[in-house]
């Protein structure tokens, strides 16, 4: 079931982008050849108004096949690619993307809608020696609100007292049927964030109990908790990547491939609805921010060389512009594997490889 639901994921999001070049190509009059979701040899086929719709074995990406797409098959028709201007030529690659940004916003929307899931308020364990123990709070509290803001989730409590100017903290907990209010102070320490960068936040000595649930919103809130989710994955995302090439974060603690997305997407499944939905709409706004970047043969990289086109008045030699793509190809190669031995790695791949050898007799 874990597979079917990665295969299944994988193939909406590739579907979602190529139909964003396809659509725009379609109504800019580009003749589109191939719609193909996946890799290698043709699985099942089928030709609909001039475009043939393919299945193929690799399920691990896909791709639209444009008339005249490539400037040295481009016979200068007007169906063609190549044939249209810049400003055009870049809606077509933009869009992508922008169809990719869009459904990770509509997918956050629903998720919100239906349930988003997080971790309770209620405390699962206190650490010894902290505030929070010396204050009275205890084992099974429901945290309600500290200061005047309600708390829906966990990550509602731990941002709140992190990011806490004031030392003393005045909360109210649920404690059985009965609403206590508890002031507690806040020590600083110092811990590493998600990018590995050494930071000072408060903490109280409080651990979550382990049980998720789920937070409905109305239809006007969850609109507008989508887009603050979408801009905080953007941010992060943009940082992440800010940093990795600055060498300020080791990039194989950043970056996960296909096999990480299947193992993030195989738990999800098993827990719900919400949660692909979720994991659905993080990858595709990751997919979106991922092919802006300006490499070549990334859809950021075409629009990088239609900018320059754009500014020169004339695009580069067709010499040039093979030398580009030939290295933005072996760029991605390199990546791919990099990506893919991190993964290996990563979830303990080659011991099982190993173990599955020594089982063979080898």
């Amino acid at each position: 079931m874990g597979t079917l639901v990665f295969i299944v994921v994988l193939s909406v999001l590739v579907i979602v982008h190529e139909y964003g070049h396809f659509v725009v190509a379609k109504s800019l009059g580009v003749k589109v050849e191939r719609f193909a979701i996946g890799f290698g040899p043709k699985i099942i086929g089928k030709t609909f108004n001039g475009t043939e719709f393919l299945i193929c074995l690799v399920p691990l990406g896909g791709y639209v096949k444009m008339a005249g797409d490539e400037r040295s098959e481009c016979k200068g028709e007007r169906d063609e690619f190549y044939s249209k201007p810049v400003g055009l030529r870049s809606l077509v690659v933009v869009a992508g993307p922008i169809v990719n940004y869009v459904f990770a916003f509509l997918c956050f929307c629903i998720v919100f809608f239906v349930g988003y899931p997080t971790m309770t308020t209620q405390v699962g364990e206190l650490v010894d020696d902290y505030p929070a123990v010396k204050a009275g709070l205890a084992v099974g509290d429901k945290i309600l609100s500290i200061g005047s803001e309600k708390m829906d989730s966990w990550e509602d409590v731990q941002k709140y007292i992190a990011n806490s100017k004031d030392s003393k903290l005045d909360m109210v907990v649920l404690r059985g049927s009965k609403k206590e209010s508890i002031l507690l102070a806040s020590v600083l320490t110092t811990s590493e964030n998600i990018f590995g960068q050494k930071i000072e936040s408060r903490v109280v000595g409080i651990k979550p109990k382990e049980e998720i649930v789920l937070l409905r919103y109305g239809v006007a809130e969850s609109i507008l908790k989508a887009f603050e989710k979408l801009k905080d994955i953007t941010f992060t995302t943009y940082k992440a990547l800010y940093l990795m090439v600055t060498g300020s974060m080791s990039a194989k603690d950043a970056v996960t491939g296909p096999i990480g997305i299947f193992y993030i997407i195989k738990k999800a499944a098993t827990m719900g609805f919400s949660y692909v939905m979720y994991i659905m709409a993080v990858i595709s706004a990751s997919l979106a921010i991922f092919n802006l970047l300006p490499f070549p043969v990334l859809d950021g990289g075409h629009l990088l060389l239609f900018g320059i086109e754009r500014i020169k008045g004339k695009p580069l030699s067709q010499k040039v512009d093979d030398v580009i793509h030939r290295v933005g190809f072996s760029f991605i190669i390199c990546l791919a594997v990099f990506v893919f031995y991190t993964d290996f790695v990563r979830y303990g791949i080659f011991d099982k490889i190993i173990q599955f050898g020594h089982h063979l007799g080898f």
